[in-house]
């Protein structure tokens, strides 16, 4: 592609995602006019580039190829940047293998003159495993288009967030000693993250990758147990004890990486089988056209660290994707619709201002805790995690920033609205489906009592109403046991959590904790009993 061309908008798919959200900014930096694809356009709104004069955002599914028709219109070349293997698409190969057709359907005719696709390192082995298998044949597919397609295939990408960094970061910092599989003897060439952004910026500009395929990968060709020593290293620990066991599959050694990261068993098994293969760069030809400084291995930890510590990270693996809004809650449906919502609400009442108290709701999770019967919910995660899931120690991306769509422990942002609302759905493994909001409101001083005890004086400060809800759709008779079995647990950490970020706010308690007749939400208006159906009657988005 010609630079006079380049004047059209750059559509970037996975916009939202780990690489995809730090090639956008980078793109618009370098003066490109971009346009975001995202399955929800909430989730880029809190983005600090999100603003930006040639920043225009649009919603688009790869599953629906009208829709990406849509955001193809009037772009002169796409970033492919997506792939399915999350906990929501457990067959991530059809899942892919579905989007990459669409996507070829959509560019036919669309004027589109290049697509850049960034895939995994496969190598010439014909017993790779399913997800490496799956990122090729992507590759095929895309290239069935009659539009021109740059392949960028790269092993492990090292930067703050990234769920490679985080595996390692995880295993070395809690396990002194361990106990791996043979792939901990495989060699790999790791790739900064600054680096593979530098490559997919520089195809664009360099018409000769037009249609090629290319290995990237960093300086150093080394081993995961290399990795694990120069992590510990740079970290600050002692060097770990790694005993290579070779009875270990890659089904248990999933199980064993779910316990001890935050990576849930349904990715931590296709990226466990994808580790036994050796992934290094058959050819570097990309280094002649697209010439940089690459990053060692050392220095990417390095720097992943400093992002860390300085809370600095702009992007993060488990943050990828938009939360899918259950159906349940969605505007229009009859309170009997989809079954029974039971509801727990508590209210407190706070002499301060809702900036006051949001400032402690937007901390909550991660290293914060979550203020009341932090035991029980480290138990819970523990179980969540034996079961499969993510547990607790994904924590959170930032210790105050928050965006739709962020991890937050076993909970994902669902909608955040500065000073009045954080709403999360229950990622944990659960007989059903679960929210958990929470809701500033201005009180009115003479409403301040009959609601409950009062802590000091009421005088005439303003006044701030905190309500906070759950809300849970069972899933046959466990789902409705398992409700009211955690009921009780329910009424004391739920009080004791808001009776606690009331005192944060240093501020006197003037009504409350008590819990609510009827859901006072934003989520609906409707009434019903504590545990009882909550009804519909609103909208929670």
């Amino acid at each position: 592609m010609q630079a006079e061309k380049l004047t059209a908008p750059v559509l970037v798919t996975g916009a939202t995602g780990y690489v995809g959200g730090r090639l956008v900014p980078l793109l618009l930096e370098k003066g490109y006019r971009v346009r975001a694809m995202v399955r929800s356009a909430r989730k880029l709104g809190c983005r600090p580039w999100a603003a930006h004069p040639n920043l225009e955002i649009t919603e688009a599914d790869l599953h629906d190829t009208q829709s990406l028709r849509n955001a193809l219109s009037g772009c002169g070349a796409v970033y492919y940047l997506v792939h399915s293997m999350t906990a929501r698409h457990n067959d991530f190969k059809q899942a892919d293998r579905t989007a990459a057709y669409n996507m070829v359907r959509a560019l036919k005719n669309s004027g589109v003159q290049r697509v850049i696709y960034l895939s995994g390192l496969v190598p010439d082995d014909s017993a790779i495993s399913p997800h490496l298998r799956s990122r090729a044949e992507v590759a095929e597919i895309l290239s069935l288009s009659d539009t021109p397609v740059t392949v960028l295939r790269a092993a492990q990408i090292l930067g703050s967030g990234s769920a490679s960094f985080e595996i390692v970061r995880y295993l070395a910092d809690r396990l002194p000693v361990m106990v791996t599989p043979r792939w901990v003897r495989t060699e790999c060439q790791p790739i900064a993250i600054s680096n593979v952004l530098e490559y997919l910026e520089g195809v664009l500009r360099v018409p000769e990758t037009e249609g090629k395929t290319y290995d990237i990968g960093g300086p150093d060709i080394l081993t995961y147990k290399d990795l694990f020593d120069i992590y510990a290293q740079e970290a600050g620990l002692r060097k770990r004890l790694i005993i290579p066991v070779p009875l270990l599959t890659p089904y248990v050694s999933s199980l064993w990486l779910n316990l001890v990261t935050p990576v849930p068993t349904v990715l931590a098994r296709p990226l466990v089988e994808g580790l036994r293969n050796r992934v290094v760069c058959s050819e570097n030809t990309i280094r002649e056209l697209i010439p940089q400084e690459l990053t060692g291995v050392r220095q990417a930890v390095r720097l992943a660290l400093d992002k860390l510590r300085q809370h600095t990270v702009p992007t993060c693996w488990s943050d990828a994707g938009t939360p899918p809004v259950p159906e349940w809650i969605a505007c229009g449906d009859a309170s009997f619709a989809g079954g029974t919502v039971l509801h727990s609400a508590h209210m407190v009442r706070i002499h301060a201002e809702p900036d006051e108290v949001w400032t402690h709701i937007r901390r909550i999770g991660g290293e914060t805790g979550w203020y009341q019967g932090d035991a029980l919910w480290r138990l819970r995660g523990f179980v969540d995690k034996l079961l499969g899931g993510p547990g607790l120690r994904r924590g959170r991306r930032h210790p105050e920033e928050l965006f739709v769509g962020d991890a937050l422990d076993f909970w994902r942002v669902l909608d955040i609205r500065e000073e009045r609302r954080l709403l999360l759905l229950a990622e944990m493994r659960l007989p059903g489906e679960a929210l958990l909001e929470f809701t500033l409101t201005p009180a009115e001083q003479d409403d301040a009592s009959g609601a409950g005890g009062q802590e000091g004086q009421t005088g005439q400060a303003p006044q701030t109403e905190l309500v906070m809800t759950a809300r849970f759709l069972p899933r046959g008779l466990w789902g409705i046991v398992y409700w009211y079995a955690m009921h009780p647990f329910h009424l004391g950490i739920f009080s004791g959590m808001l009776r606690a970020i009331a005192r944060k706010t240093g501020k006197d308690i003037t009504a409350g904790p008590v819990r609510l007749k009827d859901s006072r939400s934003r989520f609906d208006g409707s009434g019903g009993s504590g545990t009882g159906n909550s009804g519909s009657g609103g909208c929670a988005l």
